[in-house]
């Protein structure tokens, strides 16, 4: 093997001729900057309410995040909606989540939960209970919220400090350089497992046939838009234009689902759609963001000439972010299974609770299958713990779940109930030096409010339920 030096060239080599080496070796010297009692790896909606948990519960804490903003996919990549707090008409997620919601409504950035029909120009649209909200709102808000976590913004997580089988810290990279932070317990919040994956914990067989993933999107806000009007459309004929337009090949697939921030004059569409997609190569997400702004181009003309409400439309911004339905999922002390919501099975170890719906998006058409379960279901500790490797708890997307599982479980609510029982769980066990019982975690939980299993869940009155009014 060729072996080239990393530093300033001593003018000997002939630059004509490029770098001959087909590898080199890095010899890396990088400083450990601070210690801290919990880190938090990746601050979407789960990483963000880690975080804060962690540092509720008495932990020092950190919080880095690649993007420019807390919030992950409802910020960056623009999935400007909640779902995952309603299963029908039985609230299931409170404590800190619940708490968020109320601070992006006190703060302007939504009109509260709304009633929404998911999929409304598919063949199986399916009614639920959504919280819309606008993202820059939910920036400032969610700054706010983290206002007792060190949160490093624009820094990638590199990889784990691992010492004899336990993690003991990350390493980062940003504008000042890379270095290492020391920790008591580690969170993986990346949605992709990145510090799970390093560490050696085992991920489901599917992972690694990386281009049979659902397909990937990215979201749009329109302009000028008559909201109302279109909302008015019988659904019929919101299918009849979606059917036609993937018949001509102007939209990706059967949606025109879209949401509206406060004044309701936008939309907030996720009408994109990118197949074949390993969203852990660099080059192929790099490829398919500019793959999706040219759908958008092709989309905009479509939708001013065919669909109500969008003659006017105005192309004011696109995400910055691709939303990722699927990328890696561990293999923890239990696997919670599709068998497992449908038969509303209990665990005493249950720290969250899921409402659905169960979404899983077909690999290579334009299709859904979605249904919402007959109950909330039960969400046990196991899925969070890696088997082998100890110092590390895992949170949102990433727990151990089969495909369908994790289909009815990564909506951000869901992640975000998830992320609190992580943080609790990290900071506990950072304080005691050993692993913290399920039911510590658990008490801490319901201590603030949060709804952890089948009897804490809160079914609405019929009056409280009339009062959800239609987006």
């Amino acid at each position: 093997m060729a072996e080239a030096k990393v530093g300033k060239s001593n003018g000997t080599g002939n630059g004509s001729n490029g770098l001959s080496a087909t590898s080199f070796n890095e010899a890396l010297n990088t400083p450990i900057s601070t210690q801290y009692d919990v880190i938090v790896a990746g601050g979407g909606a789960s990483g963000l309410i880690a975080a804060v948990s962690a540092a509720r519960a008495g932990a020092r804490t950190a919080l880095i995040e690649r993007a420019g903003c807390l919030g992950g996919t409802g910020t960056a990549s623009m999935v400007a909606q909640w779902v995952g707090f309603f299963n029908r008409e039985t609230r299931v997620v409170g404590g800190l989540p619940f708490e968020l919601t109320e601070r992006v409504r006190q703060a302007g950035g939504s009109d509260g939960f709304r009633r929404y029909i998911m999929g409304e120009a598919l063949s199986n649209p399916l009614p639920l209970v959504n919280f819309p909200f606008n993202p820059e709102i939910v920036k400032i808000a969610a700054d706010e919220f983290a206002s007792d976590v060190d949160v490093l913004l624009q820094s990638q997580v590199v990889g784990p400090i691992v010492n004899d089988g336990r993690v003991e810290g990350i390493v980062l990279q940003n504008v000042s350089g890379r270095t290492g932070l020391g920790a008591k317990f580690v969170v993986d919040a990346t949605g992709d497992g990145v510090i799970a994956a390093a560490a050696g914990v085992p991920l489901a067989d599917v992972e690694f046939d990386n281009h049979s993933k659902q397909p990937c999107t990215l979201v749009f806000r329109l302009s000028n838009i008559d909201v109302r009007r279109f909302r008015d459309l019988p659904r019929e004929k919101k299918r009849e234009i979606a059917v036609e337009g993937v018949k001509r090949g102007d939209l990706p697939w059967e949606s025109l689902s879209f949401c509206s921030t406060p004044g309701g004059s936008d939309a907030i569409s996720l009408m994109s759609r990118l197949h074949g997609i390993d969203a852990l190569n660099a080059a192929e997400v790099s490829q398919a963001i500019i793959n999706g702004r040219q759908q958008i181009k092709r989309l905009l003309p479509f939708l001013r000439e065919n669909v109500p409400g969008f003659e006017n439309a105005v192309l004011s911004s696109i995400a910055e972010q691709l939303g990722v339905r699927e990328t890696r999922r561990i293999v923890g002390r239990y696997t919670l299974t599709e068998e497992d919501i449908v038969a509303n099975r209990r665990f005493e170890d249950s720290i969250a609770l899921g409402a659905g719906p169960v979404d899983v998006h077909h690999e290579n058409g334009t299709g859904v299958r979605l249904w919402m379960p007959e109950k909330p279901f039960e969400i046990p500790l196991r899925v969070m713990q890696p088997e082998h490797v100890q110092g590390l708890v895992v949170t949102g997307r990433t727990v151990s779940a089969t495909r369908e599982a994790n289909g009815g479980a990564r909506h951000m609510g869901t992640a975000m109930a998830l992320g609190e029982a992580a943080g609790v769980y990290a900071a506990l066990s950072a304080q005691n030096g050993k692993e913290a019982s399920a039911q510590a975690v658990r008490d801490v939980l319901r201590s603030r409010g949060a709804l952890i299993s089948e009897e804490d869940a809160i079914v609405l009155s019929r009056s409280e339920a009339e009062a959800i009014p239609p987006i």
